[in-house]
């Protein structure tokens, strides 16, 4: 079917993946779907346009002789511990290939008059100059509460009324129920969004004549996952992400969704209590589960695990899940049966999540070592 799944947003703040596993919670399901696959290993990907890095950078004492790009990718190789890093590498909402898809996508949308560049009522910070949007509110980016109307030409798309920005046959999952509540505050967006920011890194859209502005990054994280693909010959891509995540990027990525024959979906995976720390290690010390099981525990089977139960895994269902996950490894097979395999990535081509709860499938399933990369200790510095 030529899937290749690949996480959704994950901003590039100040922390680590040993810190807040949650936050790779989706890098390390794609992972391990793709691992089932046989695919080649996919790029882990970043988001690196926000705010709060233009902010941390011009608070950073040594801003005069550290880029800010240099600043992000030092940012991300903190993320990860010494040692191997990932199979497929990093990519990011910034780097080349993504930039000039972003370019040709859109390209090839104003041409085609899905876009538009136009003159468009905006408020700017009376202090700073950034653009807080069309509404009159406080600036996110000096925090000053005045604000001036003004006029400039912007990247935007008018919907067209009746128009869904996201549907169910957006979703890779097969035969789950669709998520309506997702479905209905996903469509609670203006009928014109701006698809254009004020931002010191991103995708600039100087070269349509839009100086001084960068693609919004909430498209920029599907152009990535497309760009991802098209490198990797993946027709179909598929962003493992949150319910939440997808409520906020869903819409502003809706007209990038499609490239050349390549069309982008969603898988849906819930959070995992990664922070009720305490619980993890009592369970683990009164199960006596070795270091290595309980790494594959958390790395491996929680983020598979939170594609079947979408809602969000409950500290409360820690104790039985662990309990099912001693009793599928231990009954792994010395050689797992290959029409076993077969259906099973047919399955995972199809985003059938069912099978996880398949004390026999799950068994086949399990890799025999762990996920190493990602555990570095301490956090990045702030500068």
């Amino acid at each position: 079917m030529n899937v290749l799944y690949l996480n959704g947003p994950v901003q590039n703040g100040v922390f680590t993946i040993a810190e807040r596993p949650g936050k790779a919670a989706g890098i390390r399901a794609a992972e391990a779907l793709n691992a089932l696959l046989g695919a080649v290993p996919a790029p882990h990907l970043w988001n690196t346009v926000t705010l709060a890095g233009d902010l941390r950078h011009r608070d950073a004492a040594d801003r005069d002789t550290v880029g800010r790009q240099e600043r992000e990718e030092r940012a991300i190789a903190a993320k990860y511990a010494p040692g191997p890093s990932p199979a497929g590498g990093v990519l990011t909402d910034t780097t080349p290939v993504v930039a000039a898809l972003a370019l040709e996508m859109t390209e090839r949308l104003l041409r085609e008059g899905i876009l538009a560049a136009m003159p468009t009522s905006v408020h700017l910070c009376a202090r700073c100059g950034h653009m807080t949007g069309t509404v009159a509110h406080a600036c996110r980016a000096c925090g000053h509460q005045g604000s001036r109307p003004h006029i400039r030409r912007l990247l935007v798309w008018d919907r067209p009324p009746g128009t869904p920005v996201l549907a169910r046959d957006d979703f890779h999952a097969h035969r789950a129920r669709p998520p309506g509540h997702l479905l209905t505050i996903a469509q609670n967006v203006p009928e014109r969004l701006i698809l254009s920011r004020t931002r010191d890194h991103g995708i600039s859209l100087a070269p349509l004549g839009l100086d001084g502005l960068v693609l919004d990054p909430r498209a920029g994280v599907h152009i990535a996952v497309l760009a991802a693909a098209v490198r990797h010959g993946a027709g179909q891509p598929v962003m493992t992400v949150t319910e939440s995540a997808a409520a906020n990027v869903a819409a502003y990525g809706a007209p990038f969704r499609r490239h050349n024959g390549t069309r982008l979906r969603y898988a849906l995976h819930g959070r995992i209590p990664y922070d009720d720390t305490a619980t993890l290690q009592r369970l683990c010390e009164v199960h006596r589960v070795s270091p290595a099981l309980r790494e594959l525990f958390l790395a491996w089977f929680l983020p598979v695990c939170s594609l079947h139960i979408r809602a969000g895994i409950t500290a409360a269902q820690l104790p039985g899940l662990l309990k099912f996950w001693r009793r599928a490894h231990l009954a792994r097979p010395d050689i797992p049966g290959s029409d076993v395999l077969a259906e099973l990535r047919r399955r995972v081509a199809a985003g059938d999540m069912r099978w996880v709860m398949d004390v026999r499938t799950l068994s086949r399933a399990i890799p025999e070592y762990p996920v190493t990369h990602g555990s570095a200790k301490e956090p990045e510095g702030a500068s």
